[in-house]
Formats: C-alpha cells, sequence, structure tokens
C-alpha cells in the first residue's frame, strides 16, 4: 500500500514494487521550500539518506518533512503489519516517530550498511536489497496479518476480524499493537481515509465518496479526513 504524498513542490517522487511480497520501493528528492505531507497508511518505511539509515514508524497523523533542497531519499515501504517482523522491533514503540536504524540494530551493522547503500549506484535498490536479505533470516510475518488488513478494507468489523482467526477483541487488539503500531480500530480508520482518498482523486462525488468508503455521511468523511490528515479534503485535493 503506498503512502498518499500531497505535493505542494515539483518535488520528483518515483514508485515501483518490490521484489518483497507486497512492499513498495519509492525514492524522492527534495527542492527548496519543500513540503510534504505524509499521510497515516499503516505502514512503516525504512528509509536511506546520505549517511543516515532510519525508520518511519505507523503514523497516526499527517508528518511534514522539512529537509534541505537537493536531499535524496530512497525507501522501502513494508505492507502494512509486517515491517515489525523484518526490523525486529513491536510498531507501537515507533509510532508517529522517526527513529534511527542504529537505535534499532546494533549500531556497527548499521553502519557498514549506510556505508553500502551511499556508496551504491542505486541507493534505493541497494537498500531493497538490504530488505530482502534481512527478510530471509527472519520469520516471515504472520499469515493473520493479510487477513486482518483485507478485512478491515471491506469494511467487515473488529468482532468478524477477531472470530476469523480465532481470537477475542482483545488478543486482537494487543497483536494489533505489536504488529501496526495501534489497535484494529484505528487501523480501519486510517484504511478508510485511504479508501475515501483514492476515490476523490479519481473524480468520485465527495457525497459517493463518503458512503463508498464506508462513513456515515459526507460530514462524517469530513470530520475524520481533517482528525487524521490536518486539512480539510477539498484542500488535499486541490493540492
Amino acid at each position: 500500500m503506498a503512502e498518499l504524498y500531497v505535493d505542494l513542490s515539483p518535488t520528483p517522487y518515483r514508485e515501483r514494487a518490490s521484489r518483497l511480497a507486497g512492499a513498495v520501493v519509492w525514492t524522492r528528492t527534495a527542492v527548496p521550500g519543500d513540503v510534504a505531507p505524509v499521510l497515516p497508511d499503516g505502514c512503516m518505511d525504512l528509509l536511506w539518506t546520505e549517511g543516515r539509515l532510519f525508520v518511519a514508524g505507523p503514523d497516526t497523523r499527517a508528518y511534514v518533512s522539512d529537509e534541505a533542497g537537493g536531499t535524496r531519499f530512497a525507501g522501502i515501504r513494508f505492507f502494512p503489519g509486517t515491517a515489525p517482523s523484518y526490523l525486529g522491533v513491536p510498531a507501537h514503540e515507533l509510532r508517529d516517530q522517526r527513529v534511527d536504524l542504529a537505535d534499532v540494530w546494533n549500531a556497527g551493522a548499521v553502519r557498514r550498511l549506510t556505508e553500502r547503500v551511499d556508496a551504491a549506484g542505486d541507493p534505493a535498490g541497494a537498500l531493497e536489497a538490504l530488505a530482502v536479505e534481512r527478510a530471509a533470516d527472519v520469520e516471515p510475518p504472520d499469515p493473520w496479518l493479510r487477513g486482518a488488513v483485507a478485512g478491515l478494507s471491506a469494511g467487515r468489523s473488529v468482532a468478524s476480524i477477531a472470530d476469523a482467526v480465532g481470537w477475542s477483541e482483545r488478543q486482537l487488539h494487543r497483536r494489533a499493537l505489536a504488529a501496526f503500531g495501534y489497535g484494529p480500530k484505528m487501523l480501519a480508520r486510517v484504511l478508510r481515509l485511504q479508501r475515501a482518498l483514492r476515490l476523490a482523486r479519481d473524480g468520485v462525488a465527495l457525497v459517493d465518496t463518503a458512503a463508498l468508503a464506508g462513513y456515515a455521511d459526507q460530514a462524517h468523511l469530513a470530520r475524520e479526513v481533517r482528525g487524521l490528515a490536518g486539512a480539510p479534503l477539498g484542500e488535499l485535493l486541490r493540492r
């Protein structure tokens, strides 16, 4: 799932599917005065900029970056819930944070990995290779994650998701904190926001967007967008 970048400048941004199942590899170059809000989408990213590897935890609100013009970034955005298996840290510990990878892994190892990506002609490809190698060395993400994301994306209730995997809602909530960084109800809100944004950007009328995305009405849609994205939907679309 790709995060929605709201462009307030001509920032070059590119993405492609990764060799790692469900992940996306992306690149971006900041320009002077660049402001690129990143909206919550349930994902976590492993990122590179020259001399630094770091992790973007799961967001519950819009994140606004502020980098010098010309700064290059590469990232791999993991499918929702899968990053903790690869990184070895519960998602809720990184919620709404950008954390140096050296604070998560061995600092010496991270220094060598950073030098490796820095020296690569294709930093995004080198970062992806790093992630693929890491994935091969750890236990794969639990299969229930994809079912939960699919069910919540389709508007199924938290109770039905819990029943499907044979857990109580409390058990599901606890596991969701570790995997997604927040409970399934919050994840459902984030996924519904992304659904609404896709529909609205495709030109669907807002009253129909609200109904199709699963909101009670257009006013409910407006409140949720402002609460999670920090701006009215109309402003996001104009940007």
